[in-house]
C-alpha cells in the first residue's frame, strides 16, 4: 500500500486544485478574495472531473499499453497546479515513469499513441455531452447580472465596440468548432468572452489543446515518438528541429516590432533593448540543442528574430500567440529535438501506419493557434 500512497495523495489534492480552479473559471473570482462559497466550490467538478478523466485516460492509455508490450512502468503521477493568485488549469499535469530502456520502434509507437488517442476519445465525449446540454443564457446572468441592465441579448452587448470589457477568451480548432456546429443549438451557444465560464467546453477544449501538444512531431513527445517509428530516424532528425523552428517562429510573431524602438520615447528605449536582448538569448536557448556547434544556433536564433521582425514590418496583421514559447524552451533546451535510436528493422505493419498518420491528423484538428487570449 505504501508505494501507492504517494500517488493516490497526488491524485485527491490534485482534484482538489483543480476543482478550485474550475470554479473560479465559471464564475470568474479568486478563491483567495473569500467571495467563493462551497457551493460554488462544488460547481468546479463539473471542469476537475472531465478535466481530469481526459487527464487520467492519457496517462492510462499509456500505462496499459506500456504492460502490454511488457515494458516496466510506474503508476501516474498527478501534478497539483493551482496557482490562486490568478486563473489556472488547476494541474501541471501528470507523467508515469517508463524504468526500462527502449529499444524497440513498436514499443515507442505503441506506448506513445495510446495515450493521445484514449485522451482525445475522452475529450471529444465531453465535448458532444457539453454542446449537447448547454445552458440557457440565464446561466451567464446569474454570473454577470450587469447584463441585465442592458435589454435585449447579451451577445449583442459585448459585439458592441462602445462597451469595454476586459475577458479571458478561449481559442478555438477545427474540431472543437466543428462539433459546435454539430451538436449545439445555435441560439445556446455561448460568445467568445463567455465561453470560459462553461466548465464541460473549458475541459473539452484543454483536452483537444493538450492532446495536440502531446503530438507534436517533436523530441520525445508522443507525437515524436509516433513520427521516428513512421519515417525512421534520418528524416525525423530533420523534421523534428525543422518543427521545432517553425513552433519558436509563430510563437514570437508580433513580440517586438520595428514600429516599437521607432515610436518608444528615449527613456523607454533602454528597457525595450533589454528585453529584446533577452528575448534573443531565449531564442537562442530553444535551439541550443540542434546543433554541436554553437555558432550554428546563435545563428539560426539570429535568423528567426530577423524574420519575426521583417514580418511585424511587412504583414503586420499576423501575429502569433507567445503561450507557446514555453513549450519550445521545454522542448529546445530541457527535453531535446532529437529520439533515441532504435536498433530493431521490423517494419510497423499497415495498422500501426494508419493509426499513426491518424495521429498527425487529430494533431491538426486539435490544434489552436491562439488558445487563450
Amino acid at each position: 500500500m505504501k508505494k501507492y500512497l504517494t500517488h493516490i495523495l497526488l491524485f485527491f489534492a490534485t482534484v482538489i486544485t483543480a476543482t478550485l480552479s474550475g470554479a473560479e473559471w465559471i464564475y470568474g473570482s479568486s478563491f483567495l478574495s473569500g467571495m467563493m462559497t462551497f457551493e460554488q466550490f462544488k460547481e468546479g467538478f463539473w471542469y476537475s472531473i472531465p478535466f481530469l478523466g481526459f487527464l487520467t485516460a492519457h496517462e492510462f492509455g499509456h500505462y496499459f499499453m506500456a504492460k502490454i508490450r511488457k515494458v516496466s512502468v510506474s503508476l501516474p503521477y498527478y501534478i497539483p497546479g493551482w496557482l490562486g493568485i490568478f486563473l489556472s488549469i488547476g494541474t501541471f499535469g501528470a507523467f508515469i515513469k517508463i524504468k526500462d530502456h527502449i529499444t524497440s520502434k513498436k514499443d515507442y509507437f505503441d506506448i506513445g499513441i495510446a495515450g493521445p488517442l484514449a485522451g482525445f476519445v475522452v475529450s471529444v465525449a465531453v465535448l458532444i455531452y457539453g454542446f449537447s446540454n448547454l445552458p440557457r443564457d440565464e446561466f451567464i446572468y446569474k454570473i454577470h447580472p450587469e447584463y441585465h441592465k442592458h435589454s435585449g441579448n447579451y451577445r449583442e452587448i459585448l459585439e458592441n465596440p462602445e462597451n469595454q470589457y476586459e475577458v479571458m477568451t478561449l481559442g478555438t480548432t477545427l474540431l472543437y468548432t466543428y462539433l459546435q456546429d454539430t451538436f449545439a443549438k445555435p441560439d445556446l451557444v455561448p460568445h467568445p468572452y463567455e465561453r470560459s465560464h462553461y466548465p464541460l467546453l473549458l475541459a473539452g477544449f484543454l483536452g483537444l489543446l493538450f492532446t495536440a501538444i502531446n503530438l507534436l512531431p517533436i523530441g520525445q513527445l508522443d507525437g515524436g515518438h509516433i513520427l521516428y517509428a513512421l519515417i525512421g530516424k534520418r528524416a525525423f532528425d530533420v523534421v523534428s528541429p525543422t518543427a521545432l523552428v517553425l513552433l519558436v517562429i509563430y510563437s514570437g510573431l508580433g513580440m517586438f516590432t520595428l514600429e516599437d524602438f521607432s515610436t518608444v520615447d528615449r527613456d523607454g528605449q533602454w528597457k525595450l533593448l533589454l528585453q529584446f536582448l533577452i528575448y534573443i538569448y531565449f531564442v537562442y536557448l530553444c535551439f541550443s540543442k540542434i546543433f554541436t556547434n554553437n555558432s550554428y544556433n546563435w545563428i539560426l536564433a539570429l535568423s528567426v528574430v530577423l524574420l519575426q521582425l521583417l514580418s511585424s514590418m511587412f504583414l503586420p496583421q499576423v501575429v502569433g500567440y507567445s503561450g507557446l514559447m514555453a513549450f519550445g524552451f521545454l522542448l529546445g533546451r530541457v527535453l531535446g529535438v532529437y529520439h533515441p535510436s532504435t536498433f530493431d528493422t521490423e517494419p510497423l505493419g499497415w495498422t500501426r501506419i494508419i493509426l499513426g498518420w491518424m495521429a498527425m491528423i487529430i494533431f491538426v484538428i486539435c490544434f489552436s493557434p491562439n488558445a487563450l487570449s
